[in-house]
This record gives C-alpha cells, sequence and structure tokens, in this order.
C-alpha cells in the first residue's frame, strides 16, 4: 500500500524570508575583519534566526541538481580569512574528542562551520531571483543533507563563547 505524503504549500513568503536572512548572514561575512566584537554577535542571532525558519520549512521537491560546482579555492580563502579572524575562538571540542588529547585534537572549527553555511547560503542567492522556489529547495535540502549539522554546531559554540563572555 503506498502512502501519499502532502505537505502544506509554502507560503511565498518562505523564499523571501530565508533570503533575507541568506542576503544578511553573507554580507556579514563578506565584510567582516579586524577583531570578531563587532560582527559575532550578529552572526550568533542570525543563525538562532536562520535555524528557526529552516526548521519549520519542509524539504521541498526539486534542487537536487547542482546549479553550479563549488568553487573550492574561494571556499578555501573564506575558511582562512575566518580561521584568522576568529583565532582563539575558532577550535572547540565535539562530542567524541577527547579533551586529553590537548587543544590540538580539538576537531571543531566555527570558521569551517561558518564557511559551509555561507556557500550553502550564497548557492541559493545566486538563483534567487531567478526561480525563488528552486533557491529554497537548495536551501532546505542543503539545509538536511549538510548544513543543519554545522548551523547546530556553531550555535552551540557561539553559545559558549558567550557564557565565557568571549562573544
Amino acid at each position: 500500500m503506498d502512502v501519499m505524503v502532502q505537505f502544506d504549500p509554502i507560503p511565498d513568503e518562505g523564499p523571501r524570508e530565508v533570503a533575507a536572512l541568506a542576503m544578511r548572514y553573507c554580507a556579514l561575512i563578506d565584510n567582516c575583519e579586524g577583531d570578531c566584537e563587532p560582527w559575532l554577535p550578529q552572526i550568533a542571532a542570525l543563525l538562532s534566526r536562520l535555524q528557526a525558519l529552516m526548521a519549520t520549512l519542509p524539504v521541498v521537491a526539486g534542487g537536487l541538481d547542482t546549479p553550479c560546482p563549488p568553487d573550492l579555492d574561494a571556499r578555501f580563502e573564506l575558511f582562512s580569512r575566518l580561521h584568522r579572524l576568529l583565532a582563539d575562538r575558532d577550535g572547540y571540542w565535539l562530542e567524541f574528542d577527547l579533551a586529553s588529547d590537548g587543544v590540538e585534537a580539538m576537531t571543531g572549527s566555527l570558521a569551517d562551520d561558518l564557511t559551509d553555511i555561507y556557500c550553502e547560503l550564497r548557492l541559493g542567492l545566486r538563483i534567487f531571483e531567478r526561480d525563488p522556489q528552486r533557491a529554497l529547495s537548495i536551501w532546505c535540502l542543503g539545509y538536511v543533507r549538510h548544513w543543519a549539522r554545522h548551523l547546530v554546531d556553531a550555535e552551540r559554540h557561539l553559545t559558549a563563547l558567550a557564557v565565557n563572555g568571549r562573544l
């Protein structure tokens, strides 16, 4: 017996809300420089809003094909820039890391999380003006398959930084 799952249609404001947050996030990342203090709290606030919004959206059909291959050089340059800017705020412990192995054994990287989120959001923004629903499907599918974990890890680390007065 086949069971058909039917989602409520995504309101037109769904793609626009994600696009608005994506544009703000990407602009912050594009323009961050020097000290983290002016932009890192804004990133933390945006990630919380993005997480809340993405959790309400269903995975929509379409968007399975990647519209363009990632530019690995640009991705690495962004990661390197963020890694330098974040300095000692970058690394964090993941659940499976052993604290006894020392700081060099930390495997979580806020720079990596922020870079992957940026690249996923920028990908959807490239096609948003032409096809908002396709952009939304790319964001939703990418979120489920990849960047939700980066978002949760980044939020957890940013919360820890805030609690310790380092955000």
